[in-house]
């Protein structure tokens, strides 16, 4: 017997882990602190009333004999009807047209992003952007795959665009970004279609923060860039747009024309989830299918703007106090520079035991992101609050 010995080239910990670890190892020795968490991309909002409705109706439904659903349609590879319809909705408000075929109901975005990687040989070469979310990187890492990267920093605003001297096969792209908050507009995602229509390349463009981009001008789908249909597979998520982090639901898109090969993906796709995955479950589907109603996109609209609030109040803490960042507008993520040059974990430690504040250190998402911090809006208003006045009062 042989281990996947790829697996011992991964850090020992996990970046939120190791976050997680040092806030737990301060509160324990220190029970009379209020410790505030800006850190985990975690949600605190209550679920929207509508998806509460939705889910008890399909718990009574599963106390009825006539009713009663066991596996879902298809092997539950593309999900519930009224879940699909309302997918399917929401893009077509945006221009954008699916068949029913090309939507994929999934536990969520991180899932599927990892799991998407069966399709594609280990000889693949795989592009990232730097900083980045590091799961992207640990997946690839565990397949044993080359990967590039493509540098992200303060000069081009975090959002790197093609390089023509690099080869790629797989291409990672996340906006709004995570960590970094920036989002690209039509011209930069253009440019990296076309890269990979030219290089016969696929695009994986996590989409799992659109619900937060307000500027109409800015793409929320790539599939509202000419050509992206022949070469990105869209990743979406309901745990930030409906705070479905502990109910875990989402979908990923595989246009019918992304072919390599002469192989649909979509058909690659269908094969693995078969056998792979056995599907989301009905009560919760039935939920995730009242979030693009009428009246489940103004309830969450609702929790939505609550957080963009936070963002905001967050992002005017740092104008007052001269510090540099990017993020907060379009994004729940607010990515800023540590001060009188302060490395990433340095920062950390200090925030934590002075301002009782925890965040994200930089440096964990990359080596261009040294330097750099993370904070959320996905904490209370109250906590956000606080946060930012001890935030004013450590930064002076």
């Amino acid at each position: 017997m042989k281990l996947n010995r790829n697996f011992l080239s991964l850090q020992e910990s996990y970046l939120f882990a190791t976050v997680g670890a040092k806030y737990a190892a301060y509160q324990a020795a220190h029970p009379e602190k209020k410790v505030i968490k800006l850190s985990i991309g975690d949600v605190t909002r209550p679920l929207a009333p509508c998806v509460i409705f939705a889910m008890h109706r399909a718990v009574d439904e599963m106390a009825k004999k006539e009713t009663f659903k066991g596996y879902g349609p298809d092997a539950t590879v593309y999900g519930y009807d009224a879940l699909i319809g309302s997918i399917r909705g929401r893009y077509a408000r945006r221009g954008v047209e699916l068949e029913a075929g090309e939507i994929f109901i999934s536990d969520g975005a991180k899932s599927d992003l990892g799991n998407i990687l069966d399709l594609f040989s280990a000889d693949n070469t795989v592009l990232v952007p730097d900083p980045v979310y590091p799961a992207y990187v640990d997946a690839n890492l565990m397949a044993g795959r080359n990967i590039v990267y493509a540098d992200a920093t303060e000069e081009n605003h975090f959002l790197p665009l093609p390089d023509e001297r690099v080869a790629a096969d797989v291409i990672y792209i996340c906006s709004p970004n995570n960590p970094t908050g920036a989002v690209y507009d039509r011209a930069g995602l253009q440019a990296w279609v076309d890269y990979a229509n030219r290089r016969g390349a696929v695009i994986l463009f996590d989409a799992a923060y659109e619900a937060f981009v307000s500027d109409p001008a800015l793409p929320r789908s790539i599939y509202e860039i000419e050509g992206a249909k022949t070469c990105a597979v869209e990743f979406c998520s309901y745990s930030k747009t409906a705070g479905f982090t502990g109910v875990r639901c989402g979908y990923t898109v595989v246009p019918k024309e992304l072919v390599r090969e002469g192989v649909p993906l979509g058909k690659l796709w269908t094969r693995r989830q078969c056998t792979k995955f056995n599907g989301v479950s009905y009560i919760t589907q039935m939920g995730a299918a009242a979030v693009f109603t009428e009246a489940g996109e103004r309830e969450i609209a609702e929790n939505l703007a609550y957080y963009r609030a936070n963002a905001d109040r967050i992002a005017q803490t740092l104008r007052e106090a001269g510090v540099w960042y990017t993020g907060g507008k379009d994004s729940p993520y607010i990515w800023l520079k540590c001060p009188h040059g302060m490395k990433s974990w340095e920062f950390f430690d200090r925030l934590l035991e002075e301002a009782n504040v925890v965040g994200t250190p930089g440096s964990g998402f990359g080596k261009n992101g040294e330097g750099f911090f993370r904070l959320t809006a996905f904490s209370t208003a109250e906590n956000t609050a606080e946060a930012c006045e001890r935030l004013k009062q450590f930064l002076r």
